[in-house]
């Protein structure tokens, strides 16, 4: 092999770089918080872009000359690129860590962004309504994701040991916003930081929770269960106030009379409801939810 040609493009470590035929680019993000693109065929820098934390990956749109850089504070900075400029379209800030991995989907216009808090984000920019679906299906970052467009199924593996394949065609719903309140929205009590409520009543203060269905803000005792939520991206236990606990089980009840669902023993999730957990084959296939998500496990074992 001869090296050809060498690209004066970061003063740090290179983390991505994508090859656009279509423009002949070359496209890199670095650890020195510089998006930079060059002429493949003079070698000439074209321009770039300094991001706000340390560029970790990065994917581009041909059509429209978009290009998505996501950063080790958990964004996704979204540019518009020309010949010799680019100009800021928007930041998406979901991640609660950084963003360790990118994937586009040229054809629904969706991007999937991976992060270090153990989740992936679904951006629906062709829809041009603001979605975003959160999905979270491991246990550790996410290493590395993969679109496969013949099957529209998205590939995810992570330092849990787990590669998990989600399937697209199935009809998601948004996580809800956290709801404000200084006090439980199901039975009034006092969270701890309310001393006027606290005095009043006579009261001790009680922890803030948030149920992953409603979003409402509950202490404790009002939700004191826990559930997946596939639909909502959730395959494993999350904390759901018990009303919601209620509806997730009567739908799912309605779901298994409707597909004649066999249901796992008891024993399988705790507080002796079945679980939408199938298993089969001895590296524990896994199919949650209504055909939303497939797991091939390598090590990683549940909590």
């Amino acid at each position: 092999m001869t090296p050809t040609r060498t690209y004066s493009a970061h003063q740090s470590r290179v983390t991505m770089v994508l090859f656009i035929l279509e423009m002949e680019w070359m496209l890199s993000t670095g650890q020195d918080k510089l998006f930079t693109w060059h002429c493949s065929e003079t070698g000439e820098r074209l321009g770039n872009y300094r991001t706000t934390a340390c560029a970790s990956c990065l994917q581009f749109d041909v059509e429209t000359r978009h290009v998505f850089v996501g950063d080790h504070s958990g964004q996704v900075t979204i540019l518009k690129l020309e010949q010799d400029n680019c100009s800021l379209i928007t930041t998406f800030k979901g991640h609660t860590a950084g963003v360790t991995s990118l994937c586009w989907d040229p054809v629904q216009r969706l991007l999937f962004s991976g992060s270090s808090d153990h989740s992936i984000i679904i951006w629906d920019i062709g829809g041009r309504k603001g979605m975003a679906l959160e999905l979270q299906g491991h246990r550790d970052k996410i290493q590395s994701i993969a679109y496969a467009h013949h099957s529209r199924q998205l590939i995810s593996c992570s330092a849990d040991g787990g590669i998990v394949v989600w399937n697209m065609d199935v009809e998601r719903q948004e996580t809800p916003e956290w709801l404000d309140s200084d006090s439980c929205q199901k039975c009034d009590q006092p969270f701890f930081w309310n001393f006027k409520q606290m005095w009043d009543s006579k009261k001790i203060g009680l922890r803030q929770h948030h149920c992953r269905k409603c979003g409402k803000a509950v202490c404790g005792k009002c939700s004191s269960k826990s559930s997946t939520i596939p639909l909502m991206g959730f395959e494993f236990e999350v904390r759901v106030c018990d009303s919601c606990y209620d509806s997730i089980t009567d739908e799912q009840h309605n779901r298994d009379t409707e597909e004649g669902h066999i249901a796992l023993p008891s024993h399988s999730r705790p507080g002796g409801h079945s679980s939408t957990l199938e298993i089969s084959c001895h590296f524990s296939f896994r199919r949650m939810g209504p055909r939303a998500l497939q797991s091939l496990s390598h090590g990683g074992t549940p909590c």
